[in-house]
């Protein structure tokens, strides 16, 4: 298994989580984006820095996922594109994705993203917060006891 991060969006709380995972596993992590992202030195980690544009770094995790991987994404077509190719997603917030679960997300977000372009106001998700943090570490945990 290897761990993919989704970095364009990827709260900096739980890249600290996971780049402490890589260091203390040999688990090795990617992080990807269109902008510059600093990683600590280690030969686990490593950064992918694709041209900026739509989908950039969503389409570089898609090419490079062998099945089993785990992508750490908040973007839920992205997630339903990794699990249809046989990998794992995992929220920011520790909820992972599933092929029970992601056609109710897509629909949600679809509906909602619906709402937001008729002008309604939907408000926006709660900052990250202590349990998030603490539900990510707990699911990543999980993950890699059965896989990695």
């Amino acid at each position: 298994m290897k761990i993919w991060i989704d970095g364009d969006a990827c709260p900096n709380a739980i890249k600290d989580i996971l780049f402490r995972a890589a260091q203390r596993t040999g688990i090795s992590l990617t992080l990807v984006a269109n902008h510059i992202v600093k990683v600590p030195p280690s030969q686990h980690i490593s950064f992918v820095r694709v041209a900026s544009g739509f989908d950039g770094a969503d389409n570089e995790i898609v090419k490079r996922l062998a099945p089993g991987d785990l992508v750490i994404t908040g973007d839920i077509p992205l997630a339903a594109e990794i699990i249809e190719n046989q990998g794992q997603a995992l929220n920011p917030r520790g909820e992972l994705y599933t092929r029970d679960n992601i056609k109710a997300r897509l629909t949600m977000r679809d509906l909602m993203e619906s709402l937001r372009s008729s002008g309604i106001e939907s408000g926006g998700q709660a900052p990250l917060n202590h349990s998030d943090r603490k539900a990510f570490a707990d699911q990543l945990d999980k993950i890699i006891a059965r896989d990695g």
